[in-house]
C-alpha cells in the first residue's frame, strides 16, 4: 500500500505533459475517474435529477390532491347517503304509524261491522221466533176453535131434534118477514 500511495504522490512516475498514455495504476487513476464522473454527473445530472424530482413531487402532489378530492366526494356522498337514510327512516316511521292507524281503524270498522251483522242476525232470529210463536199461537187457537165448534155441533146435534129444528126455522122466517115489512 505504501507503494501505491508513493506512486500517486511521487512526481517521477507521472508522465510528462507532452506525452499521452494510459495509466494502469488503479489506485492512482480510480479516485480521479470517480471525481470526474461525479463532477460530470453533478454538473449535467443536476438538471435532470431536479426535473425528475420536480416531476415526482408534482405527481405526489397531484395524487394527494386527487385523494383529497376523492375523499371530499366520498364525504359528500356519505352525507347524502346519511340524509337519505334519515329521510327513509322518517318515512318508514310515518308509514309504520299510518299503517298502525289504518290497522286500528280497519279493526274498529270490522268490529263495528260484525256487531251490526250480529244485531241484524239477532233481529232476524227474534223476528223469526216471533213469527213462529204467532203461527204456533194461531194454530193452537184454530185447533181450540175447531175443537170448540165440533163440541158445540156435537152438543147441538144431540140436543136438537127435528121438531125443534122446524120450530127454529119457522121463528127465523117470521123474524125475516117482520124485518121485510119494516124496511118496505
Amino acid at each position: 500500500m505504501n507503494n501505491g500511495t508513493d506512486s500517486f504522490f511521487s512526481l517521477d512516475r507521472w508522465p510528462s505533459a507532452g506525452s499521452f498514455g494510459f495509466n494502469t495504476d488503479i489506485l492512482a487513476t480510480n479516485p480521479i475517474n470517480l471525481s470526474v464522473v461525479i463532477g460530470v454527473l453533478i454538473f449535467f445530472g443536476k438538471g435532470v435529477l431536479s426535473d425528475l424530482l420536480d416531476n415526482r413531487k408534482q405527481r405526489i402532489l397531484n395524487t394527494i390532491q386527487n385523494s383529497e378530492n376523492l375523499r371530499g366526494a366520498a364525504v359528500n356522498q356519505l352525507e347524502k347517503a346519511r340524509a337519505r337514510l334519515r329521510k327513509v327512516e322518517i318515512e318508514a316511521d310515518q308509514y309504520r304509524v299510518n299503517e298502525y292507524s289504518a290497522i286500528k281503524r280497519e279493526k274498529l270498522e270490522l268490529i263495528n261491522s260484525i256487531y251490526t251483522t250480529l244485531e241484524q242476525e239477532e233481529n232476524k232470529n227474534n223476528e223469526t221466533l216471533r213469527f213462529e210463536q204467532e203461527r204456533a199461537i194461531n194454530q193452537v187457537q184454530q185447533w181450540v176453535l175447531e175443537q170448540a165448534l165440533q163440541g158445540a155441533l156435537g152438543i147441538l146435534n144431540r140436543c136438537l131434534n127435528i121438531e125443534l129444528h122446524l120450530r127454529t126455522i119457522s121463528v127465523n122466517i117470521g123474524i125475516l118477514g117482520a124485518m121485510k115489512e119494516i124496511t118496505d
